[in-house]
């Protein structure tokens, strides 16, 4: 590398640096050892914008997300899908909660879901099953559910659990085998002891 920055230092004369407002664009011309220059244009910032500004995928995320989830929440789907904050970390709660506060996004607040909607966990709890059960049940379009994208937590009206598909399908779940073998047909047939002598 530092033998890059001599070579560079080695072939060019200087750098003239010009700002054109009407394209919002900073102009460098670099002049080069034997007369000859070239020119770079860059967009220029914007005031308070940097190179570690969040990205607007985590911004669309939280945004979305903060009206019915938890910081938490919010890190955790962020970290699964693999967007990272501004300066390449994962998220956590406390970097969720600072960007809302810099961007003005309107914070989570769980008395304000007035019991519309529930969580996997939540919904799990309501009917007495297991996550798998509410999962499969939305895989097989039993039981609606909302996603803000892909990736995120699964969102579920309380009044959906109260479906006829929903009961229907919990009911064949939990009905025991039958045991009667009403209408069905013997494996084996009887074999007539009295054949010819």
């Amino acid at each position: 590398m530092r033998t890059r920055q001599q070579l560079v230092r080695a072939l060019i004369v200087d750098i003239v640096a010009d700002v054109d407002e009407s394209t919002r664009e900073v102009i460098l011309t670099i002049h080069w050892q034997g007369g000859q220059h070239s020119q770079l244009r860059i967009r220029k910032p914007r005031t308070g914008e940097h190179g570690c500004n969040t990205s607007d995928e985590a911004l669309a995320v939280i945004r979305s997300m903060a009206t019915r989830w938890s910081d938490q929440d919010i890190a955790a789907s962020l970290n699964r899908m693999g967007i990272r904050t501004g300066q390449g970390k994962t998220w956590t709660a406390h970097r969720v909660s600072s960007v809302r506060c810099v961007r003005d996004i309107y914070a989570y607040k769980s008395a304000e879901k007035d019991g519309a909607w529930l969580t996997m966990s939540e919904a799990a709890k309501a009917l007495g099953v297991t996550h798998y059960m509410i999962r499969r049940l939305i895989n097989d379009k039993v039981l609606p559910a909302e996603q803000v994208m892909p990736d995120a937590p699964w969102q579920i009206r309380v009044s959906d659990l109260r479906s006829e598909a929903v009961t229907a399908a919990l009911t064949r779940k939990h009905r025991p085998c039958r045991n009667d073998g009403g209408g069905q047909l013997p494996m084996f047939t009887e074999v007539s002891q009295g054949g010819a002598q």
